[in-house]
């Protein structure tokens, strides 16, 4: 056989090998049982019967553990804890064992120990990716954000939006906050207009209501940056509160963390349930 054939051959069946693992993952990662995704993630994580790959294991763990899952829960702590995602983090592995610990995982309870942790770690519980990106509750990938970064998407290329946009990619780090996600909060509750002003009294760049901006230290909500810090602040706030769920986060943002609360959820809002559809589609291009 010539050897251009052969290269051919094995080329075609390499892309087969690839197409027949995606479709694999795409069924495993559109489960709905938090079991078998979690035994979905053991097989990528390991290579058992698939081609190992970690960041589909995370993802496939991701939503397991969203769904409460203390297995996934456990193994993601145990990902992190041994480097095997980069660099080892201790800090981010004692938060996904706590979680495990707190739906009374016996070896999570070990672990929290064995890292010297007592009481509920500071770190958020995110499923971060070997590149640095992360997966959200669906298993979807948020990508890396790029601190320092003058690389902006089109529609912030008008000079007003572009300073507003160099704005944020400035201070969001100081709130561990991915700018991609505070550009489009921005987008979508003022258009990046910082004289904006709602019928509820919301104001400014990232719509503050006067509690919101008495409640972060803002004295002056037109002041563009005075704006987007209260709103980063609330943000981060948030965070921590939701545990680093994205989209109760965002819910949380556009009808008051009360509201989640209370409906243990993303309201039944239309306009919230948008707001967070048009908001995630943003940071997940062609997911929708």
């Amino acid at each position: 056989m010539a050897l251009a054939t052969i290269v051919v051959a094995t080329t075609l069946n390499s892309i087969s090998v690839c197409k027949a693992g995606d479709v694999a993952f795409d069924k495993a990662v559109g489960g709905s049982k938090a079991h078998e995704l979690a035994q979905w993630g053991r097989r990528y994580e390991h290579g058992e019967g698939v081609e190992r790959d970690l960041d589909k294991a995370i993802r496939l763990y991701c939503k397991a553990a969203a769904q409460g899952s203390a297995e996934a829960q456990y193994h993601l702590g145990w990902m992190y804890a041994l480097g095997r995602v980069g660099a080892r983090d201790d800090a981010l592995a004692a938060a996904w064992f706590y979680r495990a610990a707190k739906r009374k995982d016996p070896h999570a309870r070990r672990m929290l120990e064995r890292l010297g942790y007592q009481g509920k770690p500071k770190q958020q519980a995110v499923c971060r990716l070997t590149d640095g990106g992360q997966a959200d509750r669906h298993g979807r990938v948020i990508t890396a954000m790029q601190i320092g970064s003058d690389d902006l998407p089109i529609r912030y290329a008008h000079p007003a939006r572009r300073h507003i946009a160099s704005m944020v990619r400035q201070l969001a780090p100081e709130y561990q906050l991915n700018p991609n996600l505070v550009l489009a909060v921005v987008e979508a509750e003022s258009n990046f207009d910082s004289q904006a002003q709602s019928n509820k009294n919301a104001q400014g760049l990232m719509q503050l209501i006067p509690a919101t901006a008495q409640r972060f230290g803002v004295n002056d909500v037109w002041d563009p940056e005075q704006n987007l810090r209260g709103g980063m602040a609330y943000l981060r706030w948030l965070m921590s509160h939701f545990e680093g769920d994205l989209e109760l986060v965002l819910a949380a943002y556009n009808a008051g963390e009360g509201a989640v609360q209370r409906h243990g959820g993303i309201p039944p809002y239309s306009e919230t349930q948008r707001y967070v559809k048009r908001i995630i589609e943003r940071l997940h291009p062609g997911d929708g």
